[in-house]
């Protein structure tokens, strides 16, 4: 099992930067991945943003260059910094993690960008 805690959301200003973090714990030797999606409401779950264990990152256009995934030395957080936030930023964000055949879900962390 893996659990994911993220950590860091909250109101911040159009054009303001934010950083979110997600902590993993439990069986995380073979996490191969992990991301962060976001859910705006109304609106299904997108993929924001992935880290391979190996370092390759990948984003939605809609997000490139101005949020940047990483790890820690341990990779046991990913973390999301978020530049240049616009009003449709807005949503819950979820880390997500793969090991093996599963998928794992923290319990989301809200981000509002006010206008």
């Amino acid at each position: 099992q893996v659990q994911l805690v993220e950590s860091g959301g909250g109101l911040v200003q159009a054009g303001g930067s934010l950083s979110i973090s997600c902590a993993a714990s439990g069986s995380i030797s073979s996490i191969h991945s992990m991301a962060w999606y976001r859910q705006a409401p109304g609106k299904q779950r997108e993929m924001v943003a992935t880290i391979t264990s190996g370092g390759i990152t990948n984003y939605a256009d809609s997000v490139k260059g101005r949020f940047t995934i990483s790890t820690n030395n341990a990779k046991n957080t990913v973390y999301l910094q978020m530049n240049s936030l616009k009003p449709e930023d807005t949503a819950v964000y979820y880390c997500n993690a793969r090991r093996q055949i599963l998928t794992y879900w923290g319990q989301g962390t809200r981000v509002t960008v006010s206008s």
